[in-house]
């Protein structure tokens, strides 16, 4: 899925308080809902997985997968959240919010499904995530409550916003849960990263790299691409080159001066590097410029 195209439609944003007894009984959704346990405690189950949800938990239910709702030790539950389409279409404001079976839906009510593209993921989304930092979820689900709430001028597009930030904090959560050991490296890990960027003039070395963070170098290489999806050799091939395009549009250095500045080694290499990372040369930028 290109998270470049996502253009998320809030049809729902509550911050539901129920007092027991409180069940839904098994239902499907046309659409997405992430509900968050901010009091209580509850059963949910869905499909053939049922989970227990304590303070802090968020659930994700899918289009069209059955799941039920049941609330636990008689106490109350207060669940801030949201319906979304993950891409808005042209019936999005006409859908509603389901709480039927699949078997008691007409077909007319079943042209309204959304297509469930999480699988589609590089980290396809489980149902329940116990959040690391429920903190950080918790406070937009409740800006997002809040615009749809008072609607402002441009509260929809507030709104939009928003869910782009939890979305992409719900990923991170679910990519540091599968890669725990990130966690306990990170800062480590971005101190690699900031010399890398603060160390532009000439090419750095693996060796150079491990002796600064104490790890071998192939590990040290596993973890940073972990972490941030290329090599610390790459990182810093691209960040090198992102400092040659400033200086090449906003200077009038030679491109030769260019790339010794930046430790290439020659204007080939200069170019090379460019044509491989660009698919265009070192002098397009100028041409723009």
């Amino acid at each position: 899925m290109d998270m470049n195209m996502l253009s998320p439609y809030i049809r729902v944003a509550w911050d539901s308080i129920v007092e027991p007894p409180f069940i839904i009984s098994e239902r499907v959704l046309y659409d997405y809902e992430l509900m968050y346990v901010k009091e209580g405690e509850v059963e949910v189950k869905i499909e053939d997985q049922t989970f227990r949800g304590v303070p802090g938990d968020l659930f994700l239910f899918k289009p069209r997968q059955p799941h039920s709702i049941r609330l636990l030790n008689g106490k109350r539950l207060r669940q801030p959240h949201i319906h979304f389409d993950l891409f808005y279409r042209t019936d999005s404001p006409e859908v509603k919010v389901s709480f039927k079976p699949l078997k008691a839906m007409t077909q007319e009510e079943r042209r309204s499904f959304r297509e469930d593209v999480t699988p589609l993921l590089d980290l396809p989304l489980p149902n329940h995530i116990r959040l690391h930092q429920p903190i950080i979820i918790e406070k937009l689900l409740f800006d997002i409550i809040h615009e749809q709430e008072r609607k402002f001028p441009y509260h929809d597009i507030a709104a939009k916003g928003l869910f782009i930030q939890l979305w992409i904090q719900l990923l991170r959560e679910v990519h540091w849960l599968r890669n725990p050991h990130l966690q306990s490296k990170q800062e480590l890990l971005d101190r690699v990263k900031q010399y890398l960027s603060h160390h532009t003039d000439h090419e750095i070395t693996l060796d150079e790299l491990a002796r600064l963070a104490n790890l071998s170098k192939f590990y040290l290489c596993r973890l940073f691409k972990q972490a941030y999806g290329m090599t610390p050799i790459q990182y810093h091939v691209t960040v090198r080159l992102e400092k040659a395009k400033q200086m090449i549009q906003f200077t009038d250095l030679p491109l030769s001066r260019i790339a010794e500045m930046l430790g290439f080694q020659s204007i080939y290499a200069f170019s090379r590097a460019f044509r491989k990372l660009e698919d265009v040369p070192p002098s397009y930028y100028r041409k723009k410029n």
